[in-house]
């Protein structure tokens, strides 16, 4: 033990204070702090946070007025937000094409795989924008990002119901999906990891689960159109619904994160002190960091393993359902069915211990994906169908909640857009592959059983990802212990 050196006046000065008791002590602080009511004053976490809001446009002037006068905490607001958002997002998702696919290639004559391709399009020029994208994110905000999102997607759904041939078909489509790809998720979870650190999992779960109504919606809403006006008359109730229910919300009440409302992430009360002490202590690291830990690189197979099945399945399942004799009104149900388990998934992870590893979840979640792919080829009826599609929707409502909810709670929300983004550009080529590569077999086969065998080995390739991805040390307490 390091024995107290004499000070200028002769008085012995105090021993150092090893990393542990400071970062003890700094805890102690802040739990006192939270017991302080102050609404407006920013909490006092490391200066490298508060940095963070240094470089962003203004909250707009409702958010800011009504930011002031809740009794509760304007994170659940900008959930709000993001649960408007989530839904309008549905109107490209491949589940709602699938719905689109007979009548197009009856009236067109199109290929499976020529409609797939539009997907894969949309994909890789997401993959293009995504990098470039999250670091511009992380400073300014998804405000307006998102209101053009929105705006864009829900013209070109709208001029899809012009269609006269498959380039123009390409071109509408192609940019919707990219915009969904892209942006939309990119904004929706870099926005809710900056609000949310202590309930991020329950966040999430309500986020994805608005998500999921609008993909169980979507589609329904389609078919409701199409029965009456046909497929042009799809697309055109797609991008009302965009426009109506993702646009306002957004442009008036949407906030890049709390400090620039004078806030902290879950508002740290000091009926729950653990949320300050989560923001203290959370993950801190940049891009180049990040990139050097084995988990990056296990997230990254396990999104490049999970997301082709989940769209290559996605937009072809209502076709196969078609082949194995159902009728179209019971595929759209079971269609539906696949987003209501998908739903069920997200709260069952909304409500997860914060104690429990994220990598226990999310090979689960690519179980489910393995039994229900391999259950697929032999539908024979209505219930057999429920099965196989209820636990592949459970699978996919697992990897899609704990994803974004991984890379946050591995790496933190300070760079979490320019982190994600590099991650999202692998997603969106995955999903653009899958339904390229399931339309593809088909065409070479006749029926789906290949491309359903192969899915299933990506999904236990997932399995073995997601066990190995340990969560990497934080270099910010590595950093503290070297003081």
């Amino acid at each position: 033990t390091k024995r107290a050196q004499p000070t200028a006046d002769g008085a012995p000065s105090p021993p150092p204070m090893c990393a542990s008791r400071r970062r003890a002590a700094c805890c102690a602080r802040l739990e006192l702090a939270s017991v302080i009511p102050a609404r407006h004053d920013p909490p006092q976490h490391d200066v490298s946070i508060m940095n963070a809001g240094a470089n962003h446009s203004s909250p707009p002037l409702t958010a800011r007025l009504l930011a002031s006068r809740l009794p509760f905490h304007y994170g659940w607001v900008v959930l709000a937000c993001l649960c408007c958002v989530g839904f309008a997002r549905q109107g490209p998702a491949v589940a709602t094409l699938s719905i689109f696919v007979e009548p197009l290639t009856r009236e067109f004559g199109w290929s499976r795989t020529a409609l797939s391709g539009a997907v894969s399009l949309g994909g890789l020029l997401a993959a293009l924008v995504a990098p470039l994208l999250g670091p511009l994110l992380d400073r300014r905000g998804a405000r307006l990002i998102l209101c053009f999102a929105v705006t864009v997607n829900g013209a070109a759904l709208l001029l899809l119901s012009l269609t006269p041939s498959l380039l123009v078909f390409y071109l509408l489509f192609s940019v919707a999906r990219m915009n969904w790809a892209g942006p939309f998720d990119l904004g929706i979870f870099a926005t809710l990891n900056n609000w949310f650190i202590a309930r991020r999992r329950s966040a999430a779960s309500i986020v994805t689960l608005a998500h999921m109504a609008g993909l169980m919606a979507m589609p329904l809403i389609a078919q409701f159109a199409m029965s009456q006006s046909g497929w042009r008359g799809g697309w055109i109730a797609l991008g009302a619904v965009t426009l109506t229910a993702g646009l306002i919300p957004v442009w008036l009440f949407l906030v890049r994160r709390p400090e620039d409302l004078g806030l902290a992430p879950d508002r740290p009360l000091a009926a729950q002190p653990d949320a300050a002490v989560l923001a203290e202590t959370e993950p801190r690291f940049s891009r180049r960091q990040a990139i050097r830990t084995p988990a990056f690189w296990l997230l990254m197979l396990y999104t490049a393993a999970v997301y082709p099945v989940q769209a290559g399945v996605s937009l072809h399942q209502a076709p196969h359902l078609l082949q194995r004799g159902l009728d179209p009104a019971t595929t759209a149900l079971i269609v539906g069915s696949f987003s209501l388990m998908s739903g069920l998934a997200t709260v069952a992870c909304g409500v997860l211990p914060r104690t429990w590893p994220v990598r226990f979840p999310l090979a689960l979640s690519a179980g489910l994906l393995v039994a229900g792919t391999l259950l697929m080829p032999a539908i024979a009826s209505t219930f057999q169908g429920y099965v196989a599609v209820g636990l592949f929707g459970l699978g996919i409502g697992g990897a899609l909640t704990l994803t974004p909810i991984a890379w946050a709670d591995y790496f933190g929300r300070e760079h979490y857009g320019a982190i994600r983004g590099i991650a999202l550009s692998t997603q969106v080529v995955a999903q653009a592959a899958g339904p390229l590569l399931s339309g593809a077999l088909y065409d070479l086969t006749g029926d789906y059983r290949l491309a359903l065998q192969v899915f299933a080995a990506l999904s236990a390739l997932a399995i073995a990802a997601a066990l190995a991805a340990k969560p990497p040390p934080n270099p910010f307490e590595a950093r503290s212990a070297r003081l």
